[in-house]
This record gives C-alpha cells, structure tokens and sequence, in this order.
C-alpha cells in the first residue's frame, strides 16, 4: 500500500488548486451562495475543458482514463476552496455507476455528453425516512406498455432544478426481502409530471423536494438489472462517501491552514497569539485530526483504486471525517474568536457546509453500523 503521489498527480493538484485559486475566490464562493443556480456556467465549461468531467472515463467516451485516486486529489482541492457547483451530484452519484453499470448504449449515450460537461446529473434516493434503507423505499414504478410510471417523491435531491437527468430509485414490487424490487431509472428532469421544491438549508446547498406524479419512463432507462437495483445503490454510497471524505479534508486541511496563519499573525498581550498554551493545543488537535482523516481516506480510496473496496474502510473515513470538520471548525473559531464567526470571514464559509458534508453519503451513525456489523457484531 503505497500513499505517495505520481508525479502526474503532483501536477493535477498543483493544477487544480492553480485554477480554483484563480476563477473561484472566496468572493466568487460568496456570489453563488446567492445565486439561484448555485454555480457559475463559465466555470463548469472550463473544468469540462481542462479534462476534469471526463477524469475517470475511458477516452473512447471522452475522458482521460485517470484512476479513482485521481479523482479523489481533484475532490480534496475542491473541498479546499469549497468549489460550489453541481459535480459531486453529477460524477460521484450518477457518472460513476453509469460507466459501472449502464449498458453500452448508455454509456455511449451520456458518458460523452458528462465529460463535454453538457449535460448535469444528480441522485434521487431519500424519502420521508430520511435513512438509506431498501425498506424505505416507497416510490413506486408499474410497467404500463412500453414505460415504466413513477409515483411517488424524493427528499434531499441535490442541485435538481439544474439537472437535465436524475438517476433514480425506485420500487417494481416485492420480494422475500426489502432489497428485492428495488430499481434505478434514468428520468428526464425536464420531462412532464415531473416538479421540484426548494428546501431551505443553513449550508446553502442547493437541496430539492422532486415529486413524480405518472412521470412515465422508457424500459431501456433501467439501469443494471430490473429489480436488482440495491448493488447499484450500495456501489454509489461506498464511492461517494469516499469522495465526499476527499472533499472534507481538503476543506480541514484549508481551516487548519488559516487557523496557523492567523495564530501567527494576531498579536495579543503583546505577542502572537499562537505562542499562548491554549491555542497551540487547539492547533495540534487539528493537525492530528487532518492527518487522521487525510490516512483512512486514502486507505480508502487505494482499496477503490485497486479493485478490492472495503465497506468498513470507507465508512470508517466517513464517520472520521464527519466528526473532524466539524471539531476542527469549532477549534478554528475559538482561535480566531468574534472575527470567525461572521460570513465576511472565509471561515463561515466552511463552518457553515459542516453539516451538509456530514449527511451526505451517509451520517455517523450509519456509518458507525456497517463497521459494526463488519465487525461481526
């Protein structure tokens, strides 16, 4: 197991970082905050440009052929500038599994489009639960002739009134388990029957409600197997919430950066504020908890990278890195005192996507069960 970097991976992340540093400031952060696209258009084409849709793909659908660890050192530089856009939902959730398990039709059909960056994607899997379990499922789907019809709604759909398609979870029946039936559609957000509701977060994420009244679906939408769909779902958990993790800790490693360089500069008591005990501490805290979640997700996504994913790995990076970007901001805070707590400050940025990160891809405690019962308990 080997954790250092290729040479070309020096070169995406100095690239990256270059380009995010440039076109997406925290002024530009702070205007998409309040916008209702929650991202800027120019930006997305450029990324698609530079390659960065594609990363994973193979080229014949356009892409760069680039491993998952790739990937996860483009998530760790977005998180640090806490890129604001609709690629998390459009990549991990939709892209990933589609290059996994769509038909080759598929692929040829949409892969191409997502790598031009044409085309946005996201994620319909929570309902009124709120909790990833296949006995949750409630959105129905009945065959009528040639289409399968969708009855029901979603909860918590990310970046959905931009996206052209959703990726679905749905239900064609029962069988002996909660599992059996479930089934992943491709849907046309654009399409009739279909309506989106905003619901308001303090993350300023852009979360929707999407309800599917006779929204009817081709057969040939189906992605994987008809009623075979739980694998599939399993699949986009255990990949976005590695990438979800990439995307944590390149925003702890940013606060632990402004957090050390203001500890530097603030002069307090006639000395830098940084020289006192108590900061110092709260500093080492964070250090150690950067380079806790920073080993267990690359532990991670080396697992992912080389076919053999482990379960408990991945949700032991989750569970980490929930727990540290939120400690690590609370530390930040209390060094930088009244000044950390308003959003003039790049810190209030951060503080204020903590709980956003932590739900998506699966909360602590689910991810603290799947260790357990890896575990064997």
């Amino acid at each position: 197991m080997d954790f250092s970097f290729t040479e070309e991976q020096d070169m995406l992340r100095i690239s990256a970082r270059d380009f995010l540093t440039k076109e997406c400031p925290k002024a530009k952060v702070r205007d998409m905050d309040k916008d209702e696209r929650g991202y800027d258009p120019q930006i997305w084409r450029s990324m698609a440009e530079l390659g960065w849709m594609g990363l994973v793909f193979p080229e014949q659908y356009g892409g760069m052929g680039a491993s998952f660890s790739d990937l996860i050192i483009l998530m760790e530089e977005m998180g640090r500038n806490i890129l604001p856009g609709p690629f998390f939902s459009t990549i991990a959730l939709c892209a990933l599994p589609l290059l996994e398990y769509g038909s080759s039709e598929q692929k040829t059909r949409f892969l191409p489009q997502i790598a031009a960056g044409e085309a946005i994607w996201t994620f319909a899997l929570g309902e009124s639960s709120g909790r990833y379990e296949a006995s949750e499922v409630k959105l129905n789907a009945v065959l009528k002739g040639t289409d399968y019809i969708l009855q029901g709604h979603k909860l918590f759909v990310t970046d959905a009134h931009v996206a052209d398609y959703i990726l679905v979870m749905g239900r064609i029946g029962r069988g002996e388990s909660s599992e059996e039936g479930i089934t992943l559609f491709v849907v046309d957000a654009r399409g009739p029957n279909l309506k989106t509701e905003v619901i308001p977060t303090i993350g300023g994420d852009r979360q929707f409600k999407v309800s599917f009244d006779g929204v009817a679906v081709p057969k040939d939408s189906i992605l994987g197997k008809i009623g075979k769909g739980w694998d599939i779902v399993n699949f986009i958990l255990q990949r976005a919430a590695v990438l979800k993790c990439a995307e944590m800790c390149g925003a702890c490693q940013a606060v632990l950066d402004m957090t050390g360089a203001y500890a530097k500069d603030r002069i307090q008591f006639g000395r830098p504020i940084g020289s006192f005990q108590a900061i110092q501490h709260k500093l080492t805290d964070m250090l150690v908890d950067v380079e806790g979640v920073q080993y267990l997700l690359y532990q991670a996504a080396w697992g992912i990278s080389v076919g053999l994913p482990s379960p408990w790995q991945i949700s032991a990076a989750k569970a980490k890195a929930n727990e540290a970007y939120q400690r690590i901001c609370i530390e930040a805070l209390a060094a930088h005192g009244a000044i950390g707590y308003t959003m003039d400050h790049d810190l209030g940025l951060y503080y204020r996507r903590v709980k956003a990160a932590q739900f998506a891809a699966g909360d602590t405690d689910l991810h603290r069960e799947t260790i357990a019962i890896e575990m064997g308990l």
